[in-house]
């Protein structure tokens, strides 16, 4: 459990609230999510240019869709932009007080979308998962913080985590749908709140700790490995990018910090730490 050292390197300005991590292999670019301050960023590592597309509301992720665009995770619903940044809605399902969080695209191409109350509410939330043509199946109904959901590379497990609960939990996954959830991991009181994760070629678990400072790994038989520490203390998610996707990225949060690091909310990366799988598109 021995942390890679000189690691962490600042790649765009601050966020207040950055999240969602996901590189799109077709495009060359690291998709990333400002949520409170209504951003999706792209960012090129060949130039360094890190491009904005504001959105009209909170935004908990963006993912790259089949046939160009993308697919966001709204406070109000599943919205969709094109190629030339036009934006439609796919589901229009406003819950006042509630908001898109995290969300991720399964194998198959649908999208598993995670939503929570703003003041926290337990329960409050929900995980569904969207088919192409905006048909929504909810797959859990009492949720608090709806977070990080990866998949195994073999397609047959799905990861979760509702922050509060402290648990990294575990789902068989068939085409059917996730089912038999299940305790994967708990991280220990003091040591930070699971949040966003990614599943790298050996169907290990890299999971970022909010109030924790640091990033964990763990193998697939729920075994700690290591740890990652982190200059800031909210790191959000993480994903691995590059063209061979070894770097990994590792979005953050200044948001609630009554004195933020000046890195707090910035985009970081840990170049060669380890090796990810390719990220399927939204199938629209």
């Amino acid at each position: 459990m021995t942390p890679k050292s000189d690691v962490y390197e600042a790649v765009v300005e601050i966020a207040e609230l950055g999240e969602g991590p996901t590189w799109d292999g077709t495009a060359g670019r690291l998709l990333w999510v400002d949520i409170l301050g209504c951003r999706i960023h792209s960012f090129d590592p060949l130039s360094g240019v890190d491009s904005q597309l504001p959105t009209e509301q909170h935004v908990g992720a963006a993912k790259p869709c089949l046939g160009g665009g993308l697919v966001t995770n709204l406070r109000d619903g599943i919205g969709l932009y094109d190629p030339a940044n036009n934006f439609r809605w796919l589901r229009h399902n406003p819950v006042p007080g509630r908001r898109g969080n995290d969300a991720a695209v399964a194998p198959d191409g649908t999208l598993w979308a995670g939503t929570m109350r703003y003041d926290e509410r337990p329960g409050g939330g929900t995980l569904s998962r969207i088919m192409p043509d905006g048909t929504a199946v909810l797959v859990l109904g009492d949720v608090t913080i709806s977070n990080g959901i990866g998949w195994s590379p073999d397609g047959r497990r799905m990861y979760f985590v509702d922050t509060p609960t402290r648990r990294i939990d575990v789902f068989d996954y068939t085409a059917a749908g996730a089912s038999g959830r299940r305790p994967w991991v708990t991280i220990e009181q003091g040591a930070g709140f699971p949040d966003g994760l990614t599943v790298d070629t050996d169907g290990a678990v890299w999971v970022a700790l909010w109030d924790g400072a640091s990033l964990r790994r763990y193998t697939p038989k729920g075994h700690l490995d290591r740890v990652v520490p982190l200059p800031v203390p909210r790191p959000t998610a993480c994903a691995f990018g590059g063209n061979d996707l070894s770097d990994l990225y590792v979005t953050t949060a200044r948001t609630g910090l009554t004195a933020p690091d000046s890195l707090a909310g910035s985009l970081l990366v840990l170049p060669d730490i380890g090796h990810g799988l390719p990220q399927p598109a939204f199938g629209i």
